[in-house]
């Protein structure tokens, strides 16, 4: 498995950072859409596709960046979710934005705890050690009621999302509170990973014995690369809970939802920051795209059941022909776009 990781990723060539695409894009998410947006892109598109992509920058950080294999993502969504329920429930003195940072360092410690298989496994066999985390926390939410304020079936509700006198209830509200969430944190994200931190994530993914020989500290970098991973994907946890579910229960932190992570992943582009948006943004559309076109073409010959199978079969069909297709994933398949586009306006 660290073979392939050493193959699919590859360091990306250093280019310029895209500022007016940046700016025409912070224009649209900022300014256009809430003007426009109507309830539904909100909670059903815009919300969740925010959640997903910062779990998946996270898990990227960790899976793309410092090449450690992880299964346990939607766990360590469960553990932000929770801590910063019970932050907000037990400590309502507290600003909402501390809550935020709180559960993701609750999260961020939780990641250490299960990173530290790390030092001794690799591939297989550490995704295996990650892989407990996700029987576990569930287990541990239903076993102890106190985690739920002693809700007998484990669901919580969210609080009211409030930043000082500035309410972000309702969907609009939800959408810009998670937009700048996730802004904040992808550009804390880029800064990590172009400073030398980030080079020694690469490098102990590309060769970990090499870097141990030049001087990098192999197990801080590894410890590091896990808390910090753990810490974004506490926080997606956090708003796929209070600002798109709204009510949740541990079974909705599956191993499915962990799958799912790992899948945008892939499909974005390992060792990409834009590969998580990409990513994420084709796996919430898609399945909608095929629930409306099942139901609008096979509707009246199959019933639900068979509908919803097959959305899944099309989904394993998509992922397995990436993966061969295009190992790199959508960032690739974008900068490829964007160089023919380039070449095509060129004067002949």
């Amino acid at each position: 498995m660290t073979t392939t990781l050493q193959k699919i990723c590859r360091a990306a060539p250093a280019r310029r950072t895209p500022w007016l695409g940046l700016l025409a894009l912070a224009i649209l998410a900022y300014g256009i859409v809430p003007v426009f947006g109507t309830e539904y892109l909100f909670d059903a598109i815009l919300t969740p596709f925010l959640a997903l992509a910062l779990a998946a920058l996270g898990l990227n950080i960790l899976v793309g960046y410092a090449g450690q294999v992880s299964l346990g993502s939607s766990a360590f969504m469960a553990v932000g979710a929770y801590a910063a329920y019970n932050l907000i429930t037990r400590l309502p003195a507290l600003p909402l934005l501390l809550d935020l940072v709180l559960a993701g360092a609750i999260t961020a410690a939780f990641g250490l705890l299960f990173g530290l298989p790390s030092l001794r496994l690799r591939g297989f066999y550490l995704a295996v050690a990650t892989l407990a985390a996700q029987f576990f926390v569930p287990w541990a939410l239903n076993k102890f009621g106190w985690f739920s304020n002693n809700d007998p079936s484990g669901v919580i509700s969210a609080p009211a999302l409030r930043v000082g006198p500035v309410s972000f209830d309702g969907s609009r509200g939800r959408y810009i509170f998670s937009l700048l969430v996730v802004t904040v944190l992808t550009f804390i994200a880029w800064r990590l990973v172009n400073a030398r931190t980030g080079k020694n994530f690469i490098a102990i993914r590309d060769h970990e014995a090499a870097a141990r020989i030049v001087g990098i500290p192999v197990l801080q970098t590894k410890l590091l690369a896990f808390a910090t991973s753990s810490f974004i994907i506490g926080i997606a946890g956090v708003l796929w809970a209070f600002a798109y579910l709204r009510t949740v229960e541990p079974a909705g932190f599956n191993l499915d939802r962990s799958f799912q992570i790992l899948f945008i992943v892939i499909l974005g582009g390992l060792a990409s920051l834009r590969g998580a948006f990409l990513g994420a943004a084709l796996m919430v559309t898609f399945p909608l795209v095929l629930a409306r076109a099942g139901s609008a073409v096979l509707g009246s010959l199959f019933d639900s059941g068979v509908l919803e199978m097959s959305q899944r079969i099309a989904i394993g069909a998509l992922i397995i022909g990436f993966l061969i297709a295009e190992p790199a994933g959508l960032t690739d398949l974008a900068d490829r776009a964007g160089r023919w586009i380039a070449s095509r306006r060129q004067p002949a």
